[in-house]
């Protein structure tokens, strides 16, 4: 009766870890097809602002919209949509720099994600992104501002 129980535990559990690996899989398909389709960083028009708009890094200085003050001339925007809830989750992510003034967007950046799909353990889900974020590549900020001299 013992050895049942453990073969019905183990066959379960490679059921449940063939189906969520299947699941993940199928979304990780999907996010590289979505990314491959409108994916990535798309520049409308660049602003060359003064070195002083930029930290000791070279990242420029731009509020999050939440975080802006009415004065700021730039904001960052950013929209999270769920493309499918639950787990595994699916999102579009998109990252979008404004000029406060006319409320024109000046660039945008779109990612989509897979989250999750698991077996439940007490280890942190997976996850997979496309584009990748790497040094290597520019950020939506470096892409739009450029840092111009000083005054």
């Amino acid at each position: 009766m013992k050895e049942k129980r453990i073969g019905l535990y183990l066959s379960l559990l490679v059921s449940v870890t063939f189906l969520s690996g299947c699941e993940q899989h199928r979304l990780d398909q999907q996010v590289k097809e979505l990314c491959a389709k409108d994916g990535g960083i798309k520049v409308y028009e660049t602003v060359t602002l003064p070195s002083e708009n930029f930290d000791q890094w070279g990242n420029v200085k731009i509020n999050i919209k939440k975080y802006s003050k009415p004065d700021d001339a730039y904001y960052l925007e950013m929209d999270t949509q769920f493309l499918r809830k639950g787990n595994p989750t699916l999102v579009r992510m998109v990252a979008r720099a404004v000029r406060n003034s006319d409320g024109k967007v000046l660039g945008e950046s779109v990612r989509y994600g897979r989250g999750g799909g698991d077996i439940p353990g007490p280890w942190h889900p997976s996850s997979y992104t496309c584009p990748e974020i790497s040094q290597s590549q520019p950020s939506l900020e470096s892409s739009v501002f450029l840092k111009g001299n000083a005054k």
